[in-house]
């Protein structure tokens, strides 16, 4: 009897749990938002200043490095917090309330970073915390972890199964936990989820990324799934490849904590005041590539990929750090789009494959990345999703792109 009553005990703080992890994630949101549109949005309306990007990311970027000497280098990339979970079962919570702010800070200036990295951290600390403080839970300390960790993911990407899944699919194959836990995983997600489009209705925010409608294509289309596919690989072969290039000038300046970030910054801004779409993590630009692809052209849309692919793995090793999933999909559309314009395709259909190839080469875990592009595309296109994530995963990326 005792042993049942803890059971539904600890799924109630499961639960608990999960709603907090919603707020956290809605708080983090929604002060992001208010920031981005004084600083972008506000200022610029009330002085004309050409250079005013290059100024903002620049100098953003010189407190970002001055924060980040005295705080230290947080938050760590996304699969690096999962790894060590993993591994450990936890997650330190000393630094939490900096990393916060190391979070933020890169958002706010136009980073092309999603904010996933900088809250997993996060909640992944303050889980482990929890675990810590309540004697009764401290043997549970690695499942709250990982619980919360899935909690943020689903509520992040507005992916409930994703959630479950991403932390869950190895490189292998997906290893589920037992039934009982995942009546925790899930109470927790739908409860983290729930509590999160509770207070965007109540506040009237938005939930970002809109579902593209697909209405279906002739079947001859179809056979364009496998060069499309192969597009989207050849993409994620550049991001590693910009990411190999980062990550050497990054081992050679890391010592330059302040000067690095300020770099880091000064290039946003370059790259910012001649492409502005390349700036941000992307998820609120989707919309306006595909309504505005004809108008942007083919060629610009490709540059504009290939720019923001190097942007991002300039922004993560430069010190403007957070995650790379929103700006990769953004990147996806782009290339999907402007394959739809040269090869006369669907620009859904072009989209889907080539975003969740390009995702999937990076990510190396089908079910997850199909789960993940959910948000944006039709059901209907599961099954070439499917597909180009498959073939994305079993085409191996040569290791000295991979190495460190």
């Amino acid at each position: 009897m005792n042993k049942v009553k803890n059971n539904l005990l600890f799924l109630f703080y499961t639960g608990l749990l999960g709603a907090i992890v919603g707020t956290i994630v809605w708080g983090f949101l929604k002060l992001m938002n208010l920031g981005i549109s004084f600083i972008w949005d506000y200022v610029p309306s009330q002085i004309n200043f050409p250079l005013y990007t290059l100024l903002v990311c620049t100098a953003g970027g010189l407190l970002i490095g001055l924060w980040k000497r005295k705080f230290g280098n947080y938050p760590e990339e996304l699969h690096v917090v999962i790894g060590r979970v993993k591994k450990t079962g936890r997650y330190p919570y000393q630094n939490v309330f900096s990393t916060i702010g190391s979070a933020l800070f890169p958002l706010l200036i136009g980073a092309s970073v999603g904010p996933e990295a900088g809250l997993t951290g996060v909640i992944a600390g303050l889980c482990t915390w929890v675990g810590d403080k309540f004697k009764r839970y401290k043997s549970e300390v690695e499942e709250l972890t990982a619980i919360g960790l899935s909690a943020t993911l689903g509520t992040i990407f507005r992916s409930p199964m994703f959630g479950f899944m991403e932390p869950l699919e190895s490189d292998r194959e997906a290893t589920l936990p037992k039934a009982s836990k995942i009546v925790l995983y899930i109470t927790a997600i739908l409860s983290s989820f729930g509590v999160f489009l509770l207070l965007n209705r109540l506040t009237g925010s938005s939930n970002a990324m809109e579902s593209m409608p697909f209405d279906g294509i002739d079947l001859m289309q179809y056979f364009y799934a496998i060069p499309l596919t192969i597009v989207g690989i050849a993409a994620g072969y550049l991001f590693f490849a910009f990411k190999k290039i980062t990550a050497v000038l990054e081992k050679k300046l890391r010592r330059f904590t302040v000067l690095r970030a300020a770099a880091g910054g000064l290039l946003l801004g370059i790259a910012g005041t001649f492409l502005p779409l390349c700036m941000f993590s992307g998820e609120h630009q989707i919309s306006e590539v595909m309504e505005s692809a004809r108008q942007i052209g083919a060629a610009t849309l490709l540059t504009i990929a290939a720019v923001k692919l190097l942007l991002t793995n300039i922004c993560i090793d430069s010190g403007l750090k957070g995650g790379h999933f929103f700006p990769v999909i953004f990147c996806g559309i782009c290339i999907g789009c402007a394959m739809s314009l040269l090869l006369g395709t669907d620009p859904v259909f072009s989209a889907a494959v080539v975003t969740t190839a390009l995702v999937g080469h990076t990510l190396k875990k089908p079910l997850a990345t199909v789960l993940l592009l959910m948000i944006v595309f039709s059901p209907r296109l599961i099954p070439v999703m499917l597909f180009a994530a498959a073939a994305a995963k079993f085409i191996p990326t040569p290791k000295p792109l991979l190495s460190e």
